[in-house]
């Protein structure tokens, strides 16, 4: 139960920081992450500010799982660029 508090608290900390100071500092900053596709030009405020909150919050409460969550992404993606590649040579010949 403390646990989710402080998920709770946490969460609402950066959905309303996020929520409030938009326009000055988080949307710029994602304009600058994210490739053109994900720009952050329409009203999507309230969807960006939810997803970080939740990752922002679970973040804090959990680090250790998120950092090997992360792993395990980046271990994913490092696997299916070398089967693509391998794919590609193949396909070439």
């Amino acid at each position: 139960m403390t646990i989710f508090l402080i998920w709770l608290i946490a969460f609402v900390a950066i959905l309303f920081l996020c929520y409030h100071r938009w326009d000055t500092s988080v949307s710029p900053g994602l304009d600058k992450v994210l490739p053109a596709v994900m720009k952050t030009h329409g009203d999507n405020r309230l969807v960006w500010s939810l997803a970080l909150a939740v990752l922002g919050a679970t973040t804090l409460v959990r680090p250790v799982d998120m950092l090997l969550t992360v792993i395990v992404i980046a271990l994913l993606v490092l696997v299916g660029r070398k089967l693509a590649g391998w794919a590609m040579n193949k396909v070439d010949m």
